[in-house]
């Protein structure tokens, strides 16, 4: 008997239960058709058929975003949160950082290969509102993104950016961005914070000031009809659940499991947004 070739059982074992189980389906109507050849046509259309519709779909597998078509560009723009101590080289290994940003395009950029999405981070650690405005042109509007996201403010907080200053240089920027792409999207990320490190300490000044942070973004989502993902929320109703320890670790920068709970609420809010 001769040997099956090794790729093959390699193959296989890429396959997905859906694929197995439509590739197993195939090969009983194989034997059926050779014992009556006369209906194996109709009954190869009517199992393939079945098997599409009957086979469960892999369970991990993300819903669509409407915003990512083919070959859609992706851009998330920010300070460290967005940042995620990115590579600063070509190295896809490391080139979206170590955030939500990578848990984003690592989930969408696999199970939607086909569609060729392309994410990009150029979020820089320390930067507030006036940095993005020095770098715009060169980190944003020459990447040409088709989807544009940006998180900002918690900076231009810590180093007294005053929230007219924050809102007009911000305001700029988008009607920048949109007037070299009247088609762009926009998704507009609130900054946040809670009491833990170091702003456990006088926590309500400075909730306060955030609060006016994030009010500014919520006009600013309004006017330039972008999505806004509201981050606060998110993580207030998380203290409900574990300790604020558990998400943001120093009152600013969100822990692993924090990141996680940014790409989902990014994904729901786009999706919703979008649809």
């Amino acid at each position: 008997m001769e040997a099956i070739p090794a790729f093959i059982p390699a193959a296989y074992a890429r396959l997905n239960l859906r694929e197995k189980f439509l590739l197993h389906t195939l090969g009983l109507l194989f034997m059926i058709g050779a014992m009556n050849l006369k209906t194996v046509g109709t009954g190869l259309f009517l199992a393939c058929t079945l098997a599409l519709q009957a086979a469960p779909a892999p369970a991990d597998t993300a819903e669509a975003i409407p915003a990512f078509g083919l070959n859609t560009r992706v851009l998330f723009q920010g300070d460290s949160i967005t940042d995620g101590n990115r590579g600063r080289s070509p190295d896809p290994n490391h080139i979206l950082g170590h955030g939500y940003v990578f848990i984003i395009g690592a989930k969408f950029g696999a199970d939607f290969a086909p569609s060729n999405l392309v994410f990009i981070n150029r979020g820089i650690s320390g930067n507030t509102v006036l940095d993005l405005e020095r770098r715009w042109q060169v980190d944003t509007l020459d990447l040409q993104p088709d989807l544009l996201s940006v998180l900002i403010g918690v900076n231009d907080l810590g180093r007294n950016v005053s929230p007219a200053m924050f809102e007009r240089t911000y305001d700029q920027l988008l009607t920048g961005a949109r007037t070299a792409n009247p088609k762009l999207k926009l998704v507009l990320c609130e900054p946040f914070t809670l009491p833990t490190g170091g702003k456990k300490d006088n926590y309500e000044p400075w909730r306060e000031a955030m609060r006016q942070r994030q009010q500014a973004v919520e006009r600013l989502a309004r006017k330039h009809q972008a999505a806004l993902v509201r981050f606060q929320k998110v993580f207030d109703d998380a203290c409900q659940r574990a300790p604020a320890e558990r998400w943001i670790w120093d009152g600013v920068h969100p822990t692993y499991a924090g990141h996680q709970l940014m790409a989902d609420e990014w994904v729901r809010s786009v999706r919703e947004f979008f649809k």
